[in-house]
């Protein structure tokens, strides 16, 4: 499996990881479902990969694209490193990584 493909499904536990989080500490059901869907997107592009990889990770580049704006705002809102803040600073790193990589071909 390639290192990009593992990458997207490490992203995407993460996202589900946060949302269950958010839920369990906050009781934000917002957090668990937006952390449940978004994984479970990036899972599925990860999935489908053998069809066309680079077109997987534009996808999930999209995907991370996305949840840096949600987390962009959550951040400016709450001026808060944890958890806004550092997932915004991961959601950045992965869109700009599986745009590149998609990018490169």
């Amino acid at each position: 499996m390639p290192l990009s493909i593992i990458l997207i499904l490490v992203y995407a536990t993460i996202v589900f990881a946060g949302g269950l989080i958010g839920y369990l500490k906050a009781g934000s059901k917002p957090s668990l479902i937006a952390g449940a869907v978004s994984a479970a997107l990036l899972a599925g592009t990860a999935w489908f990969s053998w069809n066309n990889e680079v077109r997987t990770l534009w996808i999930a580049a999209g995907i991370a694209g996305l949840l840096s704006l949600v987390f962009l705002m959550r951040f400016l809102k709450t001026r808060s490193l944890m958890p806004a803040g550092m997932m915004l600073a991961l959601s950045l790193a992965a869109a700009a990584y599986f745009g590149l990589t998609a990018w490169r071909g």
